[in-house]
């Protein structure tokens, strides 16, 4: 049996390490980013349209060294090129957070609305493309010898709740893909999730920000969750819970009780 290594690791610096954020040029990842550089760390900003956002981002950014790079969720291969870029060009890779997803609203009772091809590009974009981020990624973060992967989930997946049917059980495959690869990737790599309720951002095509505040009104905090709130939550994640792996984070105002 192997021997335990000690603890009191203290926080997690942030300073000369390589961040890697999927889905970065907009929402939460595009929070996350702004709160990673301030950290110190040097970011590779993870795109698929949205590569004049990423690049604009890069400009208001503290530090230097960031790159933008084509992180498609249904191209495995690109998935590959973009690790392999990110090696070439900063040499190594400290943390993932996948952040990309993709949804649409469809009304849990409307079955039919529920097409082949909506299921088809969820279930790729939020559980293939993740899965295969990390596992093109999974070596440098290895290399590190204390990497992280952040992966961005939902309230939804505990509740059978959200934009669609469909996107609450592609979270929850998120959720348990986390817990195996919590226990394949240790010692050398943590996992975990943050699991938001409704964020006031673009993410469901046609959700209001009146639709993200009554949800709100109704949680035992009364605050609107927005894109920062859920940024700072994957900063703990990475700086301070040095010691916790496979476990999800609930980021939701108390809106599961």
């Amino acid at each position: 049996m192997a021997e335990a290594a000690p603890g009191n690791l203290g926080e997690y610096g942030l300073a000369g390490k390589v961040a890697v954020v999927t889905g970065g040029s907009s929402g939460i990842g595009a929070a996350t980013v702004r709160r990673l550089a301030a950290a110190g760390a040097t970011l590779a900003i993870g795109y698929n349209a949205g590569a004049e956002r990423a690049t604009s981002l890069i400009a208001g950014l503290p530090g230097a060294g960031h790159i933008a790079l084509p992180t498609p969720m249904e191209d495995s291969d690109a998935l590959r090129a973009a690790a392999a870029a990110v090696e070439a060009r900063l040499g190594r890779c400290d943390v993932l957070v996948n952040s990309a997803g993709a949804t649409r609203a469809v009304p849990h009772a409307d079955l039919d609305g529920l097409d082949d091809a909506l299921i088809d590009r969820v279930l790729v974009t939020n559980v293939r493309g993740p899965f295969a981020t990390i596992r093109a990624f999974a070596p440098l973060l290895r290399r590190s010898g204390d990497g992280v992967i952040v992966n961005i989930s939902s309230l939804a997946a505990q509740k059978g709740s959200g934009s669609s049917i469909i996107y609450g059980a592609s979270k929850a495959a998120l959720d348990t893909m986390g817990m195996a690869l919590a226990r394949v990737l240790g010692p050398e790599v943590r996992v975990l999730t943050i699991s938001p309720a409704a964020v006031a951002t673009d993410f469901v095509p046609g959700r209001s920000r009146a639709a993200v505040e009554k949800q709100a009104a109704a949680s035992p905090l009364r605050r609107v969750t927005e894109a920062d709130d859920v940024a700072l939550a994957i900063m703990g994640a990475i700086t301070h819970l040095r010691l916790s792996t496979g476990t999800a984070i609930l980021v939701d105002g108390g809106v599961h009780l």
